[in-house]
């Protein structure tokens, strides 16, 4: 059997929600992406210190800054003022940028399909509780649990039920469009699923809310207290539960008109809930050509009673109607979105539209306002609140351009919509992909999700005329406020009176009518979440580079054997993705340097002259506010095994040897070195002695290692510097600490005779609390950070100290060795239970500019990292001790560390493996981020959008590695490998690492990308794509004369193909090829073909198919070109384009359009899908292609795939499921040798070899993996003609659409296949997703099929189930509806009911302490941890695919 790993996650956006979550306070984003939820905090920062969006124009740095006043010149209105430098007054742009910083990421066995907040009394967090849908008929109430910073599940609600099916021919509950609306008071929610079915859950209210909900006190007198028997009651209420029970009502209950529901939202300021609905008796098909047949009704429920009440209802809606979206105060009512109109109906039902393009006159004949110029098409749009005082919305088109929706307001009620573009100067085409969700994030910017390009945070600011900053100005200087910083948006207060009387309800018509609306909108974009859907196609490539150039040779082992390149996105997002596992640093030098073993570059002052006396003003070049780093000191062992340390020079790009200095190389090895003092100081620690340097290298102070009491010399092990303080772990499992004087002397820190002198200590280290992370007591704003030692004692225990106070340790953690999944000072493992192998402890910033925070690094002897964050609870109104409320929480990783190689090993006798510490580095390339030496190289990378990420460096393993920043390399680094090669390298500035955990460069094209594929002959990417252009019928159609006198204005748009032909040494087009108008490609593939009959010559071309569809009244036609790649003279200064796509082959076809190609048999021929035909094909010399054979198929063929070099095909059917064929050459024979039995709606099929076995995998529409085989031998399989049904899984919602056959690597720590032939060679399989997610499905041999498969079942009831769901639940197929629904698959055999092995829960096995997954591997069938940590690592993560 197989087993199915998840290898990149989904990164389509389909859901967004913004409420306060985490805390009463906090601004929270919950963002949904199918099958992965992401909460996140919003954060400002000003936006010159955003990297990631800088303003083109910098102001001038250094000191000119303090003279030029940005006030004068700003045209936005956008001022500030900071006090920087003393008293001196900076002056800076104002603009703020809202940030996203990664909370919690929790992925659910299942999909989410709505999200809803709810404000609740006695929440966990004081915040409001997440309502989550579920794809078929389940909801999950949630509330963040700050003592666990987890997601807590409330409540579960499960609707699939029989009774609740309805008729018999209605289809499961996951295939209708279900959703989830709340009411804005949190008094209920309601989930509308199957055709016509309603749950609502109603929620409590507290006692006041519903008893004096109506009191006025100018009228019934001083409101009463309440009594002191309700106040004592409160524990009662705590354990109530917050809901009552849910009930399911049927729509055409409700009222019998409401038989085809379109959509329903709750209302605003109604006393009850309240809420309307777009719904029509008849079938809302536009088909059947009935015209205005929608109602929109207002129902309020009565929760008590289980009853409704009809209060108002408007007719003769046009039937393109498609949501309703509630508008608050003082608008009200509710906008009804449709295709070519938007109409508001306000609380009196009285009704306001305009039409947007021309078609809205012939679709309907309610009365609308005309702005048919505007040419919009509003399906798929969002729309979403700007400010309601001005009665301002914000819509975004499906191509992504912005406008303006504007209510005109008359007194209290709307009397017309306008819309207005937003130019494009003012950002009206900042967006480039089309919008799924819309959440308001802030005062003023906005969550604009995505699942066909990168999501966004969307901001905006007005431009204001000069009347009004004059105004502006004439504020108080002192508070430096501007009408901009003043919330026109504060939350309405919900129970408003509807019906109210103050004059202040007429107050906002003044500002609506425009009188303060100010100036027009200017939108940019503050934040992005990295995006790889919809991935319509991939395919292997290589990294190319100028032959013979500086950069093939800087790269030169550093650059992967091949590279995953994706085509991603849709419409201006359109992009190929070039995807690696791991790092691939941009060198900027190489350096033979065998002797190197570690490196520390220092950024240091120079010694102020002793001429100048002690208060000299000190010039840039003593000051080091942004110096780069001026020395390296180098620790070296030669070929002798002689231990030196040196000292360099840094230069742009390199380094140069240092004489003539007081530094000595001869002094011995270097363990440590850094800079002390306000980096006055260089310290270099060796083994015996600390020796401390000034800025020019002159010797200032030695500092022996000697145990005065007993005079023995300890050695030095480790060490750890963090300004003023050093630490030093000895080889007696001693500590030393020192700390440096205002004079810059070292002076050893005296130990109290209490733990710390006592217990033996392996390992430490040193870190500054800039947040108070460690601190009962939080920090004042400005306080020197607090220096804290952590250290692991011999016995496993973690200790804490403030290094103020040595006697007693802060905070001690016992169980450490037994990684738990939450580290607490009560936590203490059983005595007899298996702990980890620990050789090294950290605590470091991970994170980046806009977010970091602390994290204790566990290093295990094996060089897996085990992460832990470090959280603080403590309950209001207490002062427990730190011990009570501090503890850690295991993060996700399930990275396994690379195991060394056999060669490896073997060397490794002759000479001792040196223990490389881990290397935290403050910047690297804007990341705060830790590095893992040995033979497995990484980074642990955390931006402030994603969780920890250990993402490798390619390459040999790392002997020494350091920060390098000077002007030539930008915060970079040096390393030095095994090979003895030295590196001055960076992170690539156009890469994403940590969002998904792998390396990721979009090339934009800014078109539709269908299909990728790579020449390897010529190194080149071929890219399909497509654009859209507007379409008329043929106007010289014999049989349709009256085509030709038919006049559109407002014409529908077809895609048009084209060819790209992309260099990947430049990454760019070097020759395009426009194909015919209504000519879409529905397949390409670079195939070795043979291009001549008489030579037999065979080379590398392109194949394309395309269809050809000019209207369903037409036939579609089909097209098949063979392209060759030629080289021609290149265009002057761009040496790339010396290539071009030539056309080869060409055949019409004259029904079905080509959907999918492939090479067959050993002779290089084509094998061809065409309509209902699949067709055998070979090249002739006149340009045609010749057909040798054919064999009828069914309906509709997606795909084909030969298994290289057989002649075994497998077809998959869009509606008759898969069709195993064969294929032979002498003589020439086409047939079908099985099916799979059963109607299977089948996307995808391919091969999946495992030695003599073949398997073959098929996707289905709904999601399922189905795995069938042939054999002919079986009774049941009819002499073959029916395939063997082995086993289902489902996969949904990330269904692959594109599948590619990979050969499979074998890691060291496996035994090496010894055969070469065909047969041995181990696959995979690749998946890719239209969600962006990216998975593999592996074949297993039996002996690991079945310990692999009873460490999933031990894992499944050990491991934290998120959001109310199971996992092995979610992968039948009988998971999304009804169990009378599961689809007959075909022959089932005695092996049918064998499952895949699910590796996403297998990948959460480093979640579970040491012991429990000690006790999982021997219950297993392993003899004990490192054999079962070594199966794993060849089956999880991209270890079965080292090449990329």
């Amino acid at each position: 059997m197989q087993v199915y790993t998840e290898l990149v996650a989904p990164s389509a956006v389909t859901h967004s929600l913004s409420l306060p979550f985490t805390s009463t306070a906090a601004s929270n984003l919950v963002v949904a992406k199918g099958s992965l939820l992401q909460i996140f905090e919003t954060r400002t920062i000003a936006a010159e210190l955003d990297p990631q969006y800088q303003q083109p124009e910098k102001q001038p740095t250094g000191r000119a800054d303090a003279d030029y006043d940005i006030r004068g010149n700003d045209d936005d209105g956008l001022e500030a003022s900071f006090l920087g430098g003393g008293e001196t007054l900076m002056l800076r742009d104002r603009a703020h940028n809202t940030k996203l910083v990664l909370v919690a990421e929790i992925p659910v066995a299942g999909t989410v399909i709505g999200l809803a907040r709810l404000k609740l009394a006695n929440t966990a967090s004081g915040g409001e509780a997440l309502l989550l849908a579920y794809r078929g008929a389940k909801m999950c109430l949630t509330e963040w649990n700050p003592q666990k910073a987890a997601l807590d599940t409330v409540s579960i609600h499960y609707y699939e039920k029989e009774e609740l099916q309805g008729a018999p021919w209605e289809l499961p509950f996951g295939e209708y469009v279900n959703y989830v609306e709340a009411d804005p008071a949190s008094r209920c929610a309601a989930f509308k699923f199957g055709s016509r079915n309603l749950a609502i859950l109603p929620f409590r209210q507290a006692e006041e809310d519903l008893e004096m909900e109506d009191w006025d006190e100018a009228l019934d007198g001083p409101k009463p207290v309440k009594e002191a028997a309700l106040a004592t009651n409160g524990d009662a209420h705590e354990t109530e539960s917050q809901h009552s029970p849910s009930f399911v009502l049927r729509l055409p209950l409700l009222d019998p008109t409401l038989l085809h529901p379109v959509h329903l939202a709750f209302l605003h300021q109604y006393r009850e809930p309240t809420f309307a609905i777009l719904s029509s008796a008849q079938s809302t098909s536009v088909a059947l050509g009935f015209k205005d047949h929608l109602t929109y009704k207002v129902f309020t429920l009565d929760l008590k009673q289980r009853a409704s009440t009809t209060i108002l209802s408007v007719t003769g809606l046009p039937q393109d109607l498609t949501r309703v979206i509630p508008l608050p105060t003082p608008v009200g009512g509710a906008l009804l979105v449709g295709e070519n109109e938007l109409i508001h109906i306000d609380q009196s039902g009285k009704a306001n539209g305009v039409a947007v393009n021309p078609m809205a006159r012939q679709m309907t004949s309610f009365s609308l306002s005309d702005q048919s110029e505007l040419n919009y098409r509003l399906e798929g749009c969002a729309i979403e609140p700007i400010s309601m005082e001005t009665g301002e919305l914000l819509l975004i088109l499906n191509d992504a351009k912005l406008a303006i929706i504007s209510f005109k307001i008359d007194g209290r009620t709307v009397s017309g919509i306008s819309l207005a573009p937003v130019s494009e100067e003012n950002g009206g085409n900042i967006l480039k992909s089309r919008v799924s969700c819309i959440s308001r994030i802030g005062k003023a910017s906005m969550f604009i999700g995505s699942e066909c390009g990168d999501s966004v945070v969307l901001g905006w600011s007005r431009k204001q005329n000069q009347e009004k900053r004059k105004k502006s100005r004439a504020l108080d200087a002192d508070l430096a406020l501007d009408v901009e910083d003043i919330d026109l948006d504060d939350d309405f207060d919900e129970d408003d009176d509807l019906y109210a009387t103050e004059p202040t309800a007429a107050k906002p018509s003044q500002t609506a009518s425009g009188a303060t609306k100010g100036g027009e909108l200017s939108f940019r974009l503050q934040d992005s979440l990295l995006c790889l859907a919809p991935i319509h196609d991939v395919a292997p490539g290589k990294a190319v580079f100028p032959p013979d150039s500086e950069e093939a040779v800087l790269r030169n082992g550093v650059t992967s054997e091949l590279q995953l390149a994706c085509a991603v996105g849709r419409g201006k997002a359109g992009a190929i993705a070039i995807l690696n596992h791991d790092i691939q640093p941009k060198v900027i030098g190489r350096f033979e340097f065998p002797e190197a073993r570690g490196f520390w570059t220092m950024c240091v002052k120079k010694p102020v002259p002793k001429a100048l006396g002690s208060n000299a003003v000190i010039s840039s070049e003593h000051d080091s506010t942004e110096q780069y780093d001026r020395f390296m000191i180098v620790a070296k062992v030669d070929l002798d095994g002689y231990e030196t340390s040196d000292v360099y020079a840094l230069t742009d790009a390199g380094f140069e040897s240092l004489k003539d200095t007081e530094f000595e190389p001869a002094a011995g090895f270097t363990v440590m070195a850094g800079t002390m003092g306000k980096q006055m100081r260089i310290i270099q620690v060796l083994k015996s002695e600390v020796r401390c340097y000034d800025g020019d290298l002159g010797l200032s102070q030695i500092l022996p290692m000697m145990d005065e009491e007993t005079g023995a010399e300890p050695r030095v092990v480790s060490a750890s510097i963090v300004d003023p303080y050093l630490m030093i772990i000895r080889d007696d499992n001693s500590v030393f600490i020192a700390k440096i004087d205002g004079n810059n002397e070292l002076e050893e820190v005296e130990k109290a005779s209490g733990p710390l002198a006592s217990i033996k200590w392996q390992t430490g280290c040193l870190y500054a609390d800039h947040d108070g992370t460690f601190q009962s007591k939080q920090l004042e704003d400005g306080s020197a950070p607090r220096v804290m030692m952590f250290l692991m004692s011999t016995a496993g225990a973690l200790h804490m100290y403030d290094l103020e106070n040595l006697s007693e340790p802060l905070y001690v953690a016992e169980g450490l060795t037994s990684t738990p999944p939450f580290l607490s000072a009560n936590f203490t493992g059983r005595k007899a239970a298996a702990r980890e192998t620990l050789t090294e402890v950290l605590v470091a910033d991970l994170g980046d500019v806009v977010a970091k925070s602390p994290y204790l690094i566990l290093r295990h002897d094996t060089d897996d990292l085990t992460l832990y964050e470090p959280v603080q609870y403590q309950e209001p109104n207490s002062s427990a001790p730190l011990s009570d409320t501090l503890f850690f929480k295991k993060a996700t990783n399930s990275t396994i560390a690379k195991s060394a190689p056999v060669s490896n090993k073997e060397d490794d006798d002759t000479q001792p493996k040196r223990f490389v510490p881990l290397q935290p580095c403050g910047n690297v390339g804007g990341y705060s981020t830790v590095f893992l030496s040995g033979d497995s190289p990484s980074f642990v990378l955390k931006s402030a959008k994603s969780i920890p990420r250990i993402v490798g460096l390619q390459g040999q393993g790392v002997q020494g590695m350091s920060t390098f920043h000077t002007e030539g390399c930008d915060r970079g680094f040096i390393y030095a490998d095994t090979k003895g090669v030295a590196r001055v390298s960076q992170l690539p500035t156009d890469t994403n690492y940590a969002e998904l955990g792998i390396s990721v460069k979009k090339i934009p094209l800014d078109c539709d990308v269908n299909r990728v594929s790579f020449h390897s002959h010529t190194a080149t990417y071929i890219a399909a794509c497509s654009t859209r252009e507007p379409f008329e019928l043929p106007k010289d159609d014999d049989y349709h004369k009256e085509w030709a006198k038919e006049s559109v204005s407002f014409a529908p748009t077809m895609p048009r193909g084209i060819l790209k032909l992309i260099s990947p040494a430049a990454w760019t087009v070097i020759h395009s090829l426009d194909l015919e108008s209504c000519e879409t490609i529905e397949s390409m593939m670079a195939l070795h073909l043979e291009i001549s009959e008489e030579t037999k010559e065979r080379r590398m071309v392109v194949a394309v198919g395309s269809a050809i569809c000019k209207g369903e009244d037409l036939p579609t036609r089909g097209r098949v070109q063979v392209f060759d790649i030629v080289t021609v003279i290149p265009e002057p200064g761009r040496p790339e384009t010396n290539k071009k796509l030539k056309l080869q082959a060409k055949e019409e076809l004259p029904r079905g359009g080509v959907t999918s190609l492939s090479e067959i048999g050993t002779s290089g021929l084509l094998l061809i899908a065409q309509g209902q035909k699949c067709m055998v094909r070979g090249l002739r010399e006149d340009g045609g292609l010749l057909p040798v054979a054919f064999l009828d198929m069914n309906c509709h063929i997606l795909s084909v795939r030969e298994l290289r070099g057989t002649g075994l095909c497998l077809m998959a059917d869009a509606f008759k499921g898969m069709w195993f064929a064969g294929y032979t050459e002498e003589p020439y024979t086409f047939k079908v040798l099985g099916k799979s039995g059963g109607q299977i709606p089948m996307l995808v099929a391919d091969f999946l070899p495992d030695g003599e076995d073949l398997s073959m995998i098929g996707v289905d529409a709904d999601g399922d993996l189905h795995v069938f085989e042939f054999n002919p031998d079986h009774p049941k399989s009819l002499q073959g003609h029916l395939l063997l049904h082995k086993t289902t899984f489902s996969l949904s919602p990330n269904e692959p659409t594109t599948t590619v056959l990979l050969e499979r690597t074998i890691p060291a720590s496996q035994p090496q296949p010894q055969g070469t032939t065909g047969a041995e060679t181990a696959h995979t399989l690749l998946l890719s997703c239209p969600t962006g997610q990216l998975a593999a499905l592996t074949p297993l041999s039996e002996t690991a099929y079945r310990r692999l498969l009873s460490l999933t079942n031990q894992l499944l009831p050990a491991v934290v189930p998120h959001g109310g769901l199971h996992p092995k639940a979610h992968r039948l197929p009988e998971g999304r509806g009804a169990q009378s629904h599961s689809r007959a698959v075909g022959v089932e055999t005695a092996a049918s009911g064998r499952m895949i092995v699910d590796g996403v829960v297998l990948a959460r096995w480093t979640e579970l302490s040491a012991a429990k997954r000690a006790e999982m591997a021997m219950k297993s069938g392993y003899d004990d941890m490192e054999e079962m940590r070594d199966e794993l690592e060849g089956v999880l993560g991209w270890s079965g695919m080292a090449y990329f």
